[in-house]
């Protein structure tokens, strides 16, 4: 895309044509993806940051530009936060500050578990039980994409899902993981409306746009509810990395025991 401006009955025209285009990128749908011992998924491009290609965000019409939403209320709190058992590469807590306040990991995952439920819960299904070590697995592999640059299931060492679990533990028969890429405190195409952007100031928020992205996409939705092929999890774990530059890095991660 390239800055909009013009005058006149020609410029009128030339402005449409940029809006088209415009509403055409931001149709490009949001990244999310899911796979896991039922091999599921496929992977579609990250949302488009409108600055990064020459956009002012605020000269694009959204409701509300220039608002900014209420501060994160608390989040019912997710399950352990310190297993006996987590992934050697877990980063620990990330946090990036916006102007109304510090979205941090923590609480991000803690509001992605709750929501995750609640969705679940529309459908007639039980809660998935928070799981410490799993959430653990899913935070070192979101670290893992923003140090060395991809956005996969797979990384780069050829390991997938189940191979990250079991290398840190072994108790899951059957795994799942849904991943999402998305930004903080930047103007983002809104799940769902692919004429609506969003800014992500506040966790809460945030997380409600993660779970947005995977209840909009058909495999990631039956990954979460549970339908179609989908095992009947037991249990999940929210891993979430927030980069220095406002890059997210999400996954919830399910688990089938043994």
């Amino acid at each position: 895309m390239c800055p909009r401006s013009r005058s006149n009955a020609a410029s009128e025209s030339g402005d449409g044509d940029e809006r088209a285009v415009i509403r055409s990128l931001l149709r490009i749908v949001v990244a999310v993806v899911l796979i896991g011992v039922l091999a599921l998924g496929t992977t579609v491009v990250a949302p488009i940051v409108l600055e990064d290609i020459g956009i002012d965000s605020e000269d694009f019409e959204t409701p509300n530009v220039g608002s900014q939403p209420a501060p994160s209320s608390d989040p019912p709190p997710a399950g352990e936060r310190n297993p006996a058992v987590t992934d050697p590469d877990d980063p620990g807590e990330s946090a990036y500050e916006t102007d109304v306040e510090t979205v941090d990991s923590p609480t991000v995952e803690d509001f992605v578990h709750a929501k995750v439920n609640e969705r679940r819960a529309d459908h007639g299904l039980e809660p998935l039980e928070w799981d410490g070590t799993i959430a653990s697995v899913g935070r070192a592999h979101g670290y893992d994409m923003a140090q060395r640059d991809y956005f996969a299931h797979v990384n780069p060492d050829d390991e997938a899902p189940m191979d990250r679990f079991t290398d840190v533990d072994n108790y899951c028969r059957g795994y799942g993981e849904n991943i999402a890429l998305t930004w903080v405190d930047r103007r983002v195409e809104q799940p769902g409306d692919a004429d609506g952007t969003v800014r992500y100031q506040t966790a809460e928020g945030l997380a409600e746009g993660l779970v947005n992205q995977w209840m909009n996409s058909t495999a990631h939705r039956r990954a979460i509810l549970e339908q179609g092929e989908t095992p009947d999890w037991d249990r999940g774990g929210v891993g979430v990395y927030i980069d220095d530059d406002g890059a997210v890095y999400a996954s919830h991660n399910f688990c089938l025991e043994r």
